[in-house]
């Protein structure tokens, strides 16, 4: 798809969008000392499933019933929503979400290697290469001395799995692909999917957590959750698709945003801090996302223009 023009509207959706994600990683962080990770991650699922659903029947608009698209929806809805979300929350329990937003935001840098093996016009290109080496680099400036420490294991393991959320991710933008081909409009394959994520995930809560054992949490877990289903799930789809169809391939620069937003609610409600070299990787994983998107290297390729 092809990069749309960004008005001054489809920034102020840009920014909305990295709020409603950047404050997922807030959400998580103030429901996950209180709930194990499925059930956060299906409470989430769940109830934006009902929130979409809702929105589509309002829109007049019915679930698909062809077996081959509801086979593809539980791909999709795997890839997309139970891995990635159950590894990022169970991640979070051990780092802060500021960081687990950073190494979020390396998403198109696992797309790009993805696309590159499992697609034909999605090569590595030379801004693509380059894009990827430096991202590397940022996490790496990122991890530090953390990667030498044997004592921070868990803590590495919990950078591991965030990491492994964006490989799950790239997988499935790939693997979306074929909604396309398939004519499915982008709202019903975000409604499909998390319908499949849930039937998926709540079994599994209900088995491994059995959540009715649980203490009821606070007021303040709750409402997190509720947040976390409706605003930065169910409404962030809708603004996702509204920039996309307005800005196409744009409205990739919500990753360099989404960490800024998770960061700044971070450390203003929850206390976090990061240290200086969080800040310093993730500024080179940015430069690496510019290269992805093709701005860094055409930066050099401008030639000057004299007067006269």
């Amino acid at each position: 798809m092809n990069a749309g023009r960004m008005t001054a509207q489809v920034w102020l959706l840009l920014f909305a969008l990295s709020v409603l994600w950047g404050g997922s990683f807030f959400f998580v962080g103030v429901a996950v000392p209180a709930l194990p990770p499925l059930t956060i991650v299906a409470a989430r699922v769940v109830l934006a499933a009902l929130v979409l659903l809702l929105i589509l029947h309002a829109m007049g608009i019915a679930l698909p019933r062809r077996r081959d698209l509801w086979l593809a929806f539980f791909g999709m809805g795997l890839l997309n929503n139970v891995i990635p979300f159950t590894l990022i929350v169970w991640g979070q329990g051990q780092i802060p979400s500021g960081l687990a937003s950073i190494l979020n935001a390396t998403t198109p840098i696992s797309t790009a290697l993805v696309a590159h093996a499992f697609t034909t016009d999605e090569k590595l290109t030379p801004n693509r290469i380059l894009g990827v080496l430096l991202g590397v680099a940022g996490v790496a400036v990122m991890l530090g001395t953390d990667l030498l420490d044997l004592r921070l294991a868990d803590t590495l393991l919990a950078q591991g799995a965030c990491l492994l959320a964006t490989l799950s991710y790239a997988c499935a933008g790939v693997f979306g692909r074929r909604f396309r081909r398939m004519d499915v409009p982008p709202l019903v394959t975000a409604g499909g999917q998390l319908v499949a994520s849930s039937v998926i995930l709540l079994p599994l809560a209900l088995l491994t957590d059995r959540p009715w054992i649980l203490p009821l949490p606070g007021w303040p877990v709750l409402a997190a959750l509720a947040a976390l289903a409706v605003l930065s799930t169910a409404l962030a789809y809708v603004i996702f698709f509204r920039v996309m169809a307005a800005a196409g391939s744009n409205v990739n620069l919500v990753t360099l945003l989404v960490p800024v937003s998770a960061i700044l609610l971070g450390v203003l409600v929850l206390g976090e801090t990061l240290l200086p070299r969080h800040l310093f990787g993730f500024g080179i994983v940015a430069l690496g996302l510019a290269a992805i998107d093709g701005r860094l290297l055409a930066l050099f390729r401008k030639k000057p223009v004299y007067p006269g």
